[in-house]
């Protein structure tokens, strides 16, 4: 299991919202400048993040995006799911109904289950909110926060 760019970049652009948008919207072009993401895509991570209810976008001169839950609400799990799909380490636990071959007699199919189960319930502990509180100091005379 590899988290893509795509996965990453979702998250990046969420808690730079979450951190940056105070009782106002977030604007694209501050969003990508923070987080050296190229716009186009910046702005296709974000259509599919609103979509989907995280994100509420607006136009005109004081549009922009805006986290729709609060961020402590918001899981890892949530955001990485939405973007990549499956989390499953091997092909076989990828969907309910395992069809493996070797699914009733498979020595190492208890070890991957497991470490399934490891990932999703990390990542369902993980909140966006939790994330910003951890995030590093910012240099001195920084008044935005860069994720």
């Amino acid at each position: 299991m590899k988290i893509s760019t795509r996965g990453r970049y979702a998250i990046r652009i969420l808690l730079d919202i979450a951190a940056n948008q105070g009782d106002g919207h977030v604007i694209m072009k501050d969003i990508v400048r923070r987080q050296q993401i190229s716009k186009k895509y910046a702005e296709q991570i974000a259509m599919q993040l609103t979509q989907a209810g995280l994100l509420t976008a607006s136009r005109g001169p004081r549009g922009g995006y805006r986290l729709v839950p609060p961020a402590g609400e918001v899981t890892v799990l949530q955001v990485v799911e939405l973007m990549e799909g499956s989390l499953a380490p091997v092909q076989c636990l990828e969907t309910a109904a395992n069809r493996c071959e070797r699914r009733s007699f498979c020595m190492t199919l208890p070890l991957w289950v497991g470490l399934g189960k490891v990932v999703r319930e990390y990542l369902a502990t993980v909140t966006l909110q939790s994330l910003i509180d951890q995030a590093p100091q910012q240099p001195a005379g920084s008044e935005e926060l860069l994720l």
